[in-house]
């Protein structure tokens, strides 16, 4: 049923709909990689609705820095103690949205919360939510201003999903579907 909800809002991408739910019955990360404008983002958001999971999205940018993503200690005037300001990792459901735009420091604070679920800010472990998952959109390496993810990190996720353009017949569907 949520596939079926899925694909209504996500035309053309079948086998990537598929194995990025596999993805998340199995408690895995899923990297989609492809052009702009083919629907990553849309599949992630609709995931979400469908799902019923709480999810986050953070847009990678050149100058995204690690405590952006992870949350930071920050400190309170008026009780002279420092609180926890909790990153968007803290959720079910994240969307890494063109992940290999930022540097490989920041990208590395994610790819850890990814592997241990878990982050440690100022020396203090915090545990992610259950049922923690990452779908990350990649631009394609050859376009200007993007960091290529190392071999060594690529391994966070269950599945690289190469999202390729749909057929005629499917795009006239989608352009029709909204």
């Amino acid at each position: 049923l949520a596939k079926h909800e899925v694909a209504k809002r996500v035309i053309g991408q079948e086998k990537v709909v598929d194995l990025t739910m596999n993805a998340l019955l199995s408690g895995g990360h899923a990297l989609l990689v492809g052009a702009p404008g083919l629907a990553k983002t849309r599949l992630v958001d609709t995931l979400g609705i469908v799902l019923g999971l709480n999810a986050k999205r953070i847009q990678f940018t050149p100058d995204l820095m690690p405590g952006d993503v992870t949350g930071t200690n920050l400190f309170n005037f008026q009780t002279s103690e420092f609180t926890l300001t909790k990153g968007p990792v803290f959720t079910q459901l994240l969307l890494a949205d063109e992940i290999n735009r930022t540097p490989p420091k920041t990208q590395s604070a994610l790819l850890q919360a990814m592997h241990e679920r878990t982050v440690t800010i100022d020396g203090v472990t915090h545990t992610m939510d259950d049922g923690f998952m990452v779908i990350a959109t990649q631009n394609p390496i050859e376009q200007h201003g993007t960091y290529p993810l190392p071999e060594a990190q690529l391994d966070r996720f269950l599945f690289k999903l190469d999202v390729g353009y749909p057929n005629e017949e499917q795009e006239v569907g989608a352009v029709l579907a909204h």
